[in-house]
C-alpha cells in the first residue's frame, strides 16, 4: 500500500486486486557493454564506430550485428522501447561510410511523414554524410516514395485527401440512390480501403443480398467519379504503383537495380499490398531488412498483419534474424509486467526484454467503484502531483481501449479546467452519430419545435431527412402546429406502417417528457432504437458495430446522474461548450496539457507518467473479443479456441484475445518512469472482474503437464521468460508487506502429476512453427497430408503426449 493519505486519493496497491502472488515482475538489467567495449580498434570498421560514440550513440551487441548486416534479408525483432530508430539510422551510415555504398542506392520506407523526416535529420547528423548525401537517401513513406513514382511516370491525378469532400462526394451518391440515410460514408470509405489494401478487386466483392449488393453499387459509382475527375486518394497511389510495376517490367527492373538495400520500418504494421510493393523492389538480390515487433501489431483492422513477422522465413528461408531485446524507456517493473503480460499470447516470436533503468517505485493498481469514480481518482492525484510541482500535466497520458471508454475522463477533465488534449474523435461523445439521434429526442421532448432535433430523428423513421424537412417546413408556413412533427403524417407516398412509426414516436416523445432521462433512454432503446441500429442495412458493414451496445450503454451510465432531462440537456451544453474551448489547445504544441487519447493512437509514444483506464474484463479484453468465443460456440464450432481459423480468414476467440494482449502490452511500455492501471469494479453497471491480462501475471502457474495443451508458441522452446514466469524466482520482486501468496507447485488437486498418454497427431513440418492437432478419426488417419491450420506449412503423422 503507498496511497491513500485521504479521501480524494484512494488507496493504490502494488498488485492488482485479488492477485495470489504478490510477487512483482521485474525484467534483468542489462549489461552494460557497448560499441566501446564491443569493437576492438583493431577491426576494420572501428573508425565508423568511434565516430558514433563520439557523436553520442553507443550501441548495444545486437544493435551492432543489426547494423553490421551486409548482403540478403534480415529481420530486425525490435522489442519496444530498443531503439529501432538509431538502428536503421546507423545501418543506413554503415553501408555508406564503411561497405562504400552509394546513398541513392538505399531505399528507407515508414508510415509516418514525422517518422520519416525524423531518419531524414538524423541520417544527416551522422559522422561522415554530407547533406548531399543524405538527400540522395530515399527517407520516405510508402505514399510519398511511391506517389514520385507515378508523377514520373507521368500520373497527374489530383490528390483526394480531405475526409470531408470524400463525404460530401459519397453523401451525394447516396442522395442520389435514396440511400442517404442507410449508411454512413466514414464506413463506405473503410469498406473500400479494406478491399484495396488486401489487394481485393472491388468488382469481385459479393452480392449475396441487397445490402452487398448497394455498397458494391455505391463504391463502383465513388471510383468512377474519381476517374472521371482525376483523382486519387492515398489508397490509390500504391494501387496504381502496384499494377503500373506489374504492367512495366522494365521500370520494375530500374527501381531494383537502383535500390540495392531496402529497409523496412514498423514492419508489422504492413498490409498485404504494402508488403507486395517493398517485396518486388527489393528483389532479385533480396538485401531486405525488416524491423517491427510482433508483440506491437495492434492494427489488423487496417489490414496489419503479424503473420509477415512470423513467417518471413518461409519467404526468406535463408534471412537472419535479430533481436533487440534491451529496453531503453522504461524501468524494470514496467519492462517486467509487460514481458509477463505478452508471454502468454502463443503465436508470437520468443522474446524477453531487458531493462537498463532500476525501478524506484512499482507500477500502482487502483480498483475504482465504477468510470466516474476512475476518472476522478486520476485527475485527482494528478492535480495533486501538479499542484505540488512534482509533474507537470504534460508528463501525463491517459490510456483507454475504446472511444467511449473516454467519455467519464473527458467530461472529468472539462469540469475540474484541467488543460487537456483528446487525441482521437474531435466529436464530443455526446455528438457522436450513434448517440446524437437519442439526445435530439430528449431534445424534442423538452420542446417539439425544435426542428434541428426533428431532423435529427428522422433517420429512426427511415424518412428522407432533406424531403421530410422540406415537407414539415412547407406545411408550417400553411398551418403552423405546436408539434411541426405532426406533418409527416400527411408525407405523400408514406406508407401506412411508416404513418403508425410516427404516431408511436409523437406519443413516445410526450410521454418520456417526465421520465429520468436514464430510464427515457433505455425505454427508447427498447421500443425502437437497437433494432433500428441492427437493422439499418448500412451497419452491418461498419468495423465498430460491436461499439453499438457499448456506446449506448454509457450514455445510460452518464444519464443516470441527472433526476431530469433537462439537468441533463443542460449538461450536455456545458460540455460542448467547454470542449471547444479545450479543443483550441490542440493548435499549441507548447502548451501543458494532459493527452488523452486510445492504445492505437499512442504507439510509438512514450511519456514519463501513464495511467491506462479500463483495464477489466469486457474493456480490455474488450467484450467482442470475448463474444467471438461465444459465437462460435453457439455455431457448433468445437474447434479447440487456442488455433487461429486460417480457412475463414476470420480470427477467432484465441486471435482477438492475443490482439487485445498485444494492445494491454503496448499501453504498459508507453510508460517511462511511472505506471498506474486502473481496473473499475463496475462497469456501465454490471460487475467487472479484474482483466485476465493481469490476473494471469499474479496467479499460481500451471502445471507443467497442462500447459502441453496449449497453443504452439510461434517460435518454441524455454526461454527467458519460462524462468521470469516462476514466482519467487530471477525475474520477480516481493511487493512491500506481503507473503508469498500461497503458490502452489502440485499437477492436480490432490497434488498428483497428471498421467500421460501417446496420441496420433499432425505435427506441422515448418521449422518456425511447431503446430500440431489430433488425429481423430479412421478416416482422417488415411489421408495422406493436412494444411496447418496456423502457418498453412504441410504437416505429416507422428504422435504426441497428452495428459489422461
Amino acid at each position: 500500500m503507498i496511497k491513500g493519505d485521504n479521501m480524494t486519493n484512494p488507496t493504490s496497491y502494488n498488485v492488482p486486486y485479488g492477485a495470489s502472488i504478490k510477487r512483482i515482475p521485474q525484467a534483468a538489467i542489462a549489461p552494460a557493454k557497448t560499441s566501446k567495449d564491443l569493437v576492438s580498434d583493431h577491426e576494420s570498421d572501428a573508425f565508423y564506430f568511434r565516430s558514433l560514440e563520439n557523436s553520442g550513440i553507443a550501441l548495444n551487441a545486437r544493435q551492432i550485428e543489426a547494423v553490421r548486416h551486409d548482403q540478403g534479408p534480415l529481420l530486425t525483432l525490435a522489442g519496444a522501447g530498443s531503439g529501432k530508430t538509431s538502428v536503421l539510422v546507423a545501418r543506413a551510415g554503415y553501408l555508406m561510410n564503411v561497405l562504400g555504398v552509394h546513398p541513392s542506392h538505399i531505399l528507407l520506407v515508414t508510415f509516418s511523414s514525422k517518422a520519416a523526416a525524423e531518419m531524414k535529420q538524423r541520417i544527416a547528423a551522422l559522422p561522415g554524410i554530407t547533406s548531399g548525401m543524405a538527400r540522395e537517401v530515399q527517407a520516405r513513406t510508402f505514399h510519398s516514395f511511391f506517389l514520385l513514382l507515378l508523377r514520373r511516370q507521368g500520373y497527374t491525378q489530383d490528390i483526394f485527401s480531405e475526409t470531408r469532400y470524400q463525404h460530401i462526394v459519397l453523401k451525394r451518391i447516396l442522395r442520389e440512390r435514396g440511400l442517404q440515410d442507410d449508411y454512413e460514408p466514414e464506413t463506405l470509405l473503410s469498406v473500400l480501403s479494406s478491399c484495396k489494401m488486401n489487394m481485393t478487386d472491388l468488382n469481385g466483392l459479393p452480392e449475396r443480398s441487397m445490402d452487398e449488393r448497394n455498397i458494391k453499387r455505391i463504391l463502383r459509382q465513388y471510383e468512377q467519379w474519381k476517374a472521371d475527375q482525376r483523382k486519387m486518394d492515398f489508397d490509390d497511389i500504391l494501387v496504381f504503383a502496384h499494377k503500373l510495376l506489374l504492367s512495366e517490367p522494365s521500370l520494375l527492373a530500374s527501381l531494383q537495380q537502383r535500390f540495392r538495400y531496402v529497409m523496412n520500418d514498423e514492419f508489422q504494421d504492413t498490409n498485404k499490398l504494402q508488403y507486395e510493393l517493398v517485396r518486388m523492389i527489393a528483389e532479385p538480390q533480396n538485401n531486405l531488412m525488416v524491423v517491427g515487433d510482433d508483440d506491437q501489431t495492434i492494427y489488423t483492422f487496417q489490414g496489419a498483419s503479424h503473420e509477415f513477422i512470423l513467417q518471413f522465413h518461409r519467404q526468406y528461408p535463408k534471412a537472419r534474424t535479430v533481436t533487440l531485446d534491451i529496453n531503453y524507456r522504461s524501468t524494470s517493473s514496467i519492462v517486467g509486467l509487460g514481458n509477463e503480460i505478452i508471454r502468454h499470447n502463443m503465436r508470437r516470436k520468443q522474446k524477453t526484454l531487458q531493462a537498463t533503468k532500476e525501478s524506484p517505485a512499482a507500477p500502482r493498481y487502483y480498483r475504482p467503484g465504477d468510470t466516474d469514480d476512475e476518472a476522478a481518482t486520476v485527475l485527482a492525484e494528478i492535480r495533486s502531483e501538479v499542484e505540488q510541482g512534482r509533474r507537470s500535466y504534460s508528463d501525463y497520458a491517459v490510456l483507454y481501449r475504446t472511444a467511449s471508454s473516454s467519455r467519464a475522463m473527458l467530461e472529468e477533465l472539462v469540469i475540474q479546467n484541467i488543460p487537456f488534449v483528446h487525441d482521437g474523435n474531435t466529436d464530443l461523445f455526446y455528438e457522436q452519430w450513434i448517440v446524437k439521434p437519442i439526445i435530439d429526442h430528449l431534445r424534442l421532448a423538452m420542446d417539439r419545435r425544435s426542428f434541428a432535433a426533428i431532423e435529427g430523428i428522422l433517420q429512426t423513421l427511415y424518412v428522407s431527412r432533406e424531403k421530410g424537412m422540406e415537407f414539415i417546413y412547407a406545411q408550417e408556413k400553411l398551418r403552423p402546429k405546436k408539434g411541426p412533427l405532426v406533418h409527416l403524417l400527411s408525407l405523400p407516398d408514406l406508407k401506412e406502417f411508416q404513418k403508425e412509426k410516427v404516431k408511436e414516436r409523437i406519443e413516445l416523445v410526450s410521454m418520456i417528457r417526465d421520465m429520468k432521462p436514464a430510464d427515457a433512454i433505455r425505454h427508447m432503446r427498447r421500443s425502437f432504437y437497437d433494432v433500428f441500429m441492427e437493422t439499418a442495412d448500412g451497419r452491418s458493414f461498419t468495423q465498430h458495430k460491436e461499439m453499438l451496445k457499448e456506446t449506448l450503454d454509457e450514455l445510460e451510465s452518464s444519464a443516470k446522474r441527472f433526476d431530469s432531462i433537462e439537468a441533463f440537456l443542460g449538461h450536455i451544453g456545458h460540455m460542448l461548450q467547454m470542449h471547444q474551448a479545450m479543443e483550441q489547445l490542440r493548435s499549441d504544441p507548447n502548451a501543458d496539457t494532459v493527452s488523452l487519447m486510445t492504445i492505437h493512437k499512442a504507439k510509438g509514444l512514450e511519456f514519463p507518467v501513464v495511467f491506462v483506464i479500463g483495464f477489466s474484463e469486457g474493456i480490455l479484453p474488450h467484450s467482442s473479443a470475448l463474444d467471438a468465443g461465444e459465437d462460435s460456440s453457439a455455431k457448433g464450432d468445437k474447434r479447440p479456441k487456442t488455433v487461429v481459423q486460417a480457412d475463414n480468414g476470420q480470427k477467432d476467440a484465441y486471435a482477438a484475445l492475443e490482439e487485445e494482449r498485444r494492445l494491454a502490452y503496448v499501453a504498459v511500455t508507453r510508460a517511462k518512469e511511472e505506471l498506474i492501471v486502473c481496473s473499475p469494479a463496475y462497469y456501465r453497471g454490471k460487475k467487472a472482474n479484474v482483466s485476465r491480462f493481469l490476473t494471469a501475471v499474479f496467479s499460481a502457474p500451471k502445471p507443467a503437464a497442462a500447459a502441453n495443451t496449449a497453443a504452439p508458441r510461434a517460435q518454441a522452446g524455454p526461454g527467458p521468460a519460462a524462468a521470469a514466469a516462476k514466482p519467487g524466482g530471477a525475474g520477480y520482486r516481493s511487493a512491500p508487506g506481503s507473503g508469498t501468496g500461497g503458490i502452489g507447485g502440485s499437477a492436480t488437486a490432490s497434488g498428483a502429476p497428471k498421467k500421460l498418454h501417446t496420441v496420433p497427431a499432425w505435427l506441422c513440418t515448418s521449422g518456425s512453427c511447431p503446430a500440431w492437432a489430433r488425429i481423430s478419426s479412421a478416416q482422417e488417419s488415411k489421408r495422406a497430408s493436412k494444411a496447418c491450420p496456423l502457418c498453412q506449412a504441410p504437416m505429416r503423422r507422428g504422435s504426441k503426449e497428452v495428459p489422461v
